[in-house]
Parts: C-alpha cells; structure tokens; sequence
C-alpha cells in the first residue's frame, strides 16, 4: 500500500476538454470528490478550438424540434456507417445513456445545447439517417460569468470571425451573405447581438469556447478542482488495480490518490510525430493537425505497460486542411461545399466528391495518392467568381488573399487555367480538361464522376440560388490555387474500452481503477464520423459513464 500520497480525491481525471469535464462534472453530481489535472498551462484541449456541437441521437432537443428520433433508428444508423467494426455493447451504451447525459447536464449544471436544423447527418440517405440532423450546439454564452482567473487560462480558438460572435446556425447563413436574403439577414442579426453585447458589457462565446466555458462554470459551482500544468508521468497501480496517478507540478513530483477510480480525458497523440509515423498513413505531419497542443500520447504507454489493449491507432478524424505561411491550419469544412471550385491531385486530376463529409475526403487523398498523381498535397482551384461570391478560409466574399499569402508562394493566382497549371507543376492541357469536364458537369446541373450535390449532405453549405447547390463553372480569372494537406482535428485510435469506459486488456477483462474517454482511447464510430459533433458527443457520453460506473461501483462497495 502506497503510504505517499500527496493527495487524495475519489475520482482523478487527465485532460481538461469536454471528456475530462464531464468525467469530473459527473462525479461531483454523484457527490463524489473530483481532480483535473491538465498538462497545458490552458485548460479547454481540442473541444475549445472545436465547433462545439455534439452528435447524441434521440436527446431532447431533437424531440422538442420534432425530428421522431428512436433508439431503433440511431442504431440502424451506427449499424450502417460504424457497422461492426465496434462492439455492439458499445454502440448501444451511447445510443442508451448519450440522451441521459445531456437530460442531466441540462437540468443539473450550467451545460446548455440547441438544434442546429437543416445540419444533416453525414450520410443522411443511408438506413436511419437524418437529412434534418442530428447535432445540436452550445448555447452562447457570456464569458464574464467566469472569473478572471478561468478567462485568461481558457484556452482560445481565435477564429478570423472579426469580434462577432458567430453560431454554426449563423455560419451557414452567413456563408450567402452575398446570395441569399437570409444571409444578409443573418448578417444583421449577428451584428446587432455584438452591439448589445457591446452596451451590455457582455463577452459572448460560441461554439466550442462556449462549450468549455459552460463546462467550466458548472465544474466550478459544483466545486471539483482543476490544475493546470500538472501533466501527467505514470499511473500507480496496486495489487492488479490502479489506485492514482504521479504528475509533475510546480516543479515537484507529486502522487494523486484515486479512491473510486482514474479516467484518462487527455487526447490523442497528434502533436507527436514519432507516434504518427509509428501508426498513422504516409505521408503525415504534426504541422497538419488542428488539435490541441501538448496532444502526444502521454498516457498511451504508461496504459499499454498496464497490459492495456488498443484499437484504431492507424485512423484520424480527417481535417482536409490549409497551412498558411502563419503556420496554424485552416480546416477546410463549408469552403469544400462552395460552387466554382475543383480539388485536383498532382497530375491535374479531380479524383473524390469536394464537399464530402470531411473525414471522407481524407480517406480518399490517401486511397488515391499514387506515383505522378500525389493528392498530399492536393491542389483547391477556385475561379474569380467563386473568389467574390462566397467566404473562403475565414475571408469574406470579395476580401482580397492577404499579401503575404500571395507573396509567399502559398496562395498561387494566375490570368487563366493554363497559367496556373504551369504555376503548379501540372501539365497545362491536363488541368485544362479536368476543368472543362466539371464545368460540364455544372452547367448541366449533375457531377456525373464523383456526385458532388447528391447528398443532402453536400448542399448544406451550397448555394441554393443554383440549379445544383454545389456546381458551378470555373470562367472567369484570375484562378487560385492553394495545396490541401490530410489535417486532424484528432487521433481516434487509442485504448479500447467498454460500455462503462473501462480500459480492457488484451484478452478482454477490465484493469480494474482505469476508465478512458474522448481520443485517448479507441473510438465508438469506429473507422467513420457518422454526423456533426461526433467526437464531443461520446466524448461526454462516456466520461458520464465512467464516472456513473465507479459511483455506482463505490455505492454497493459500501452496502
């Protein structure tokens, strides 16, 4: 028996995002003492730079929208995107206890959502698939509710929004300002919330800064602690179970007893780029990956030296993403639904549907990257008119490249098709075919190679003043060209787990003390990324499990 411990809580959990928050929100609701330690001087992880949503089939709000979700649906959805690449047990503790969470939250803590309508599912034509959605986000939230000490260490996303406080329902919208009644009269709307936020005196967030700043005003009202730059350097294990965790804190060393348990909330292993050519498909980049700094597996091995199995380390969320000369990616999400654009691989070639759900489009950059016809990078070719019409990486219809993006190299422009070929090192005819044939296919209305504007999916971020939402000819110049690279938002391969959270060894029984959730540990959805928000949505679920689990664990230890 370890007779050491610097200090004592029932329940200790790695990683301050929306996994680890909810682990230790979970445990002070069952009146169970709560640690989070976070390795970053910033608490927030990757959820505070996210859109924030969370995908929970059947929850409440779907019900108040009147979409008619059922368990029986979610599943048949789960079984026809995840398939069985996850165990059914798994599937079904999310679709069961996911709605539970977010009732509890709502009712018990600062934790708020609303349906995002019209954001579909990412393949809403397959067996119990929504066209109107399933994703709801977090409500604005004013950031003054929080103490000065939580404001400056949240970590921040700094999102190009030019201090306006944009919504995911408002992107949309907004994304037509210069098409669409309803985008300008979004634009409207957005601008009068920041001036009464500015008479007020209110500093509101969104999206994923909401989320965390919602998490972490609950996390404080119910009174479990939080420590930031405290990263974690091995886990303690007595006698088969494990009873704490050592972390390094203010220069010491310091052990951290767990009385009820351990959850392990601290990300996946994008920044270490020793583990991401270990695992991860050639070619891959630190430099690519949108998630959270200080993500490089930390409490992968010290789990894995406990015997602990792992699954899904070869897989991303995929993030089709742009790195300007500043450094810091630009995930590509509504700027690959616009019309007027092609993405080509190295040889000039169209080879995916553009607007794809994401983590698609990163599948396939590396099922077709191939001597001559390389897709890492790939090239995003957008004319003129698609330039002035919609917003493109954060800038706003018609708002000029910044110069050094054009001075550098990295954003290529050209008079005509032809030059910019030549300004990418493709074969000029080539590029000029490719482009022909798409605006063929354009100007009558259908992708007859790939089906772009097909899905319900795709035309969420179209234009709806065209015949096809997603189509439109490339005609007039100048033309730009900007390499895409097969970004993250996150690993998903990582601890394999139960239907309570718990890290299961190799030959299938639990570690007893150890529970994993978010991206450290291997993810319900499998090998796909079924709707909008599900990273986050399990994320929480199972973090409310395990810290259920070891509640409900204590409670017949004590009868």
């Amino acid at each position: 028996m370890n007779d050491q411990w610097d200090h004592t809580y029932d329940v200790v959990v790695v990683g301050s995002g929306a996994a680890g928050m909810a682990a230790a929100i979970t445990a002070r609701l069952r009146g169970l003492t709560a640690l989070v330690v976070e390795k970053t001087d910033v608490y927030g992880g990757s959820t505070a730079l996210s859109g924030g949503a969370i995908w929970v089939p059947n929850n409440f709000h779907l019900d108040a929208a009147g979409l008619g979700d059922t368990p029986e649906k979610a599943r048949a959805y789960l079984d026809a995107t995840v398939g069985d690449r996850v165990p059914a047990e798994r599937k079904d503790a999310y679709v069961t206890h996911g709605p539970r969470m977010v009732q509890e939250f709502h009712d018990r803590t600062a934790v708020r959502f609303v349906h995002t309508p019209g954001y579909s599912d990412y393949y809403p034509e397959r067996l119990g698939g929504y066209p109107q959605g399933r994703s709801v986000e977090p409500q604005v939230f004013d950031f003054r509710k929080l103490g000065p000490e939580q404001r400056a260490t949240m970590r921040r996303a700094g999102l190009p929004t030019y201090g306006l406080t944009i919504t995911s329902k408002d992107f949309r919208q907004l994304n037509m300002v210069g098409r669409t009644w309803a985008g300008r009269r979004t634009a409207v709307k957005v601008g009068a919330r920041a001036v009464r936020a500015r008479l007020t005196g209110k500093e509101l967030l969104s999206l994923g800064e909401a989320l965390i700043a919602r998490m972490r005003h609950s996390l404080d009202a119910l009174g479990a602690d939080l420590w930031l730059s405290a990263p974690l350097t091995g886990l303690v294990e007595e006698d088969g179970r494990v009873t704490g965790i050592r972390i390094r804190r203010n220069g010491r060393e310091l052990t951290v007893r767990a009385t009820g348990g351990v959850v392990l909330a601290s990300g996946g292993f994008s920044h270490d780029q020793r583990l991401r050519e270990k695992h991860l498909p050639a070619p891959t980049s630190t430099e690519w990956s949108s998630a959270a700094d200080g993500q490089t597996g930390d409490a992968l091995e010290p789990a894995v030296a406990l015997g602990a199995a792992t699954d899904l380390m070869d897989r991303v969320w995929g993030a089709p993403s742009v790195v300007p000369p500043e450094g810091k990616p630009f995930f590509l999400v509504a700027d690959r639904g616009v019309p007027g654009m092609v993405i080509v691989d190295a040889a000039g070639e169209r080879y995916a549907n553009e607007a794809a759900p994401y983590h698609e489009f990163v599948d396939a950059m590396y099922a077709n990257d191939r001597p001559g016809a390389t897709t890492v990078p790939s090239w995003l070719i957008l004319d003129a008119t698609a330039k002035a019409r919609y917003l493109f990486m954060g800038l706003f219809p018609g708002q000029a490249f910044p110069k050094p993006w054009l001075e550098s190299g990295f954003v290529k422009k050209a008079a005509t098709v032809e030059e910019l070929a030549g300004r990418i090192g493709v074969a000029p005819e080539r590029l000029r075919a490719t482009v022909d044939r798409f605006n063929g296919f354009a100007r009558a209305g259908r992708d007859e190679d790939f089906h772009r504007g097909d899905s319900v999916y795709d035309r969420y971020y179209g234009d709806p003043t065209l015949p096809n939402p997603n189509l439109a000819p490339l005609e007039k110049g100048p033309y730009f060209a900007i390499p895409v690279h097969p970004g993250d938002i996150g690993t998903k391969g990582g601890l394999v787990t139960d239907a309570t959270a718990r890290v299961l060894r190799e030959d299938g029984t639990p570690i007893d003390g150890l529970y994993a959730s978010g991206n450290v540990s291997s993810a319900v959805m499998g090998e796909t990324y079924p709707g909008p928000g599900a990273t986050i949505g399990p994320a929480m679920t199972f973090s409310w499990l395990a810290a259920d689990h070891i509640a409900r664990t204590r409670s017949a230890e004590a009868r």
